[in-house]
């Protein structure tokens, strides 16, 4: 940990904003004066994830709570977060650092060109010695290109800017094996696998009512950086100057895997499926078994409404997910294509049709429980 030279660090709502729903200055200097002082070195950069966008326009707008209907989520994003990123911009002069604010929906990271944009800003901010704020572009994000919450938003960052260390605050100082506010209750320091969970139980809301996610959210983000080699300490903002040193606090997940494609970890964790592609028996198992690419000699039907290059799940012929990949063809070229060789396609509809459905480069599986396995 004490290693690490670029860390990613996402930040809660609960742990910005007062119970009324607006900023906290003071959290907020509080947050920024720890980082700015880890990265005052000049041998460790920072990727800042925050929420807070909606939280803090609640107040603005005369919101007592988080509004449930999408349009109000949406107006709420949009004067909040200009009054996020300026706190930061201001927060961050005190100590001569510039901010660079960076918007994503899992639309913009789920399509190959899309992420590669994304990697090339971060990474240029970084090298000019900015310090990139990412949030989920909530002011255009519809229901269907969400990442959902910004736990898993940061695990995708983390992946992407290739971080070598992923720190989550929240209001709460780690995991515990039931609620932390049950007497008796005992902090996890360590998770080196999933046989560590068995018998904690996780619950779901923040206690103050703003963000969206909670500790199941953050213990599926230390999956996802961990499945990908990036190790995950997750603790309260107050201890975040103790994380960041090395300091024994909170829970630390160790990496469980190891580095993957970029594009793999989003299509199996940021992309929403836009249609699918039914699979006989011998073509779940090629994919699945041996991973090959999907030919379409080996699909039985095709649903939904895509274009080439969108995500589609690979369904077995029960209707079960085996698969996720980005689809070559568009959905209304597929039907003459089905159970037919790439041959046979070639000789009669040209050579642009001798290839795969699905290259093989291109997929994900997706081990029992749904789960995305990678590689």
């Amino acid at each position: 940990m004490t290693g690490a030279r670029r860390i990613v660090v996402k930040i809660g709502s609960s742990s910005l904003t007062t119970a009324a729903g607006g900023l906290d200055a003071d959290r907020v200097d509080a947050l920024v004066d720890v980082l700015a002082g880890v990265r005052s070195g000049g041998e460790k950069e920072i990727v800042l994830v925050s929420s807070g966008a909606i939280a803090a326009g609640l107040a603005p707008l005369g919101l007592i709570r988080r509004p449930k209907d999408l349009a109000r989520q949406q107006a709420a994003a949009s004067v909040g977060q200009g009054l996020l990123v300026a706190r930061y911009t201001a927060s961050f002069a005190r100590h001569g650092v510039r901010v660079g604010q960076v918007l994503l929906t899992s639309d913009d990271t789920s399509r190959r060109a899309h992420y590669r944009n994304a990697y090339r800003t971060l990474d240029q901010l970084l090298d000019m010695g900015a310090l990139p704020v990412v949030n989920e572009n909530d002011t255009v994000a519809t229901d269907e290109i969400r990442f959902g919450d910004n736990d898993r938003l940061a695990a995708l960052v983390a992946h992407l800017v290739r971080a070598d260390l992923l720190v989550l605050l929240s209001d709460v100082d780690g995991l515990y094996d039931g609620d932390p506010r049950t007497p008796g209750a005992t902090r996890v320091a360590e998770v080196q696998g999933p046989q560590d969970l068995e018998g904690v139980s996780i619950g779901s809301a923040g206690k103050a009512g703003v963000g969206t996610g909670g500790m199941v959210t953050k213990v599926e983000a230390a999956r996802i950086a961990g499945a990908a080699g990036i190790p995950v300490v997750l603790t309260s903002a107050s201890h975040a100057a103790d994380a960041l040193s090395g300091r024994d606090t909170g829970t630390y997940f160790h990496p469980t895997g190891r580095r993957s494609a970029d594009r793999l970890l989003w299509l199996a964790h940021a992309s929403t499926p836009r249609g699918a592609l039914v699979l006989d028996d011998g073509a779940v198992r090629a994919v699945v078994d041996r991973r090959t690419s999907l030919l379409p000699a080996g699909i039985s039907a095709v649903e939904g409404e895509f274009t080439a290059g969108d995500p589609v799940e690979l369904r077995d012929l029960s209707g079960r997910a085996v698969a996720r990949g980005l689809v070559n063809f568009d959905a209304k070229e597929i039907p003459q294509l089905l159970g037919r060789s790439t041959r046979e396609l070639a000789r009669e509809l040209g050579p642009a049709y001798e290839r795969e459905v699905v290259h093989r480069d291109d997929l994900v599986v997706l081990a029992p429980g749904l789960t995305p396995r990678i590689g």
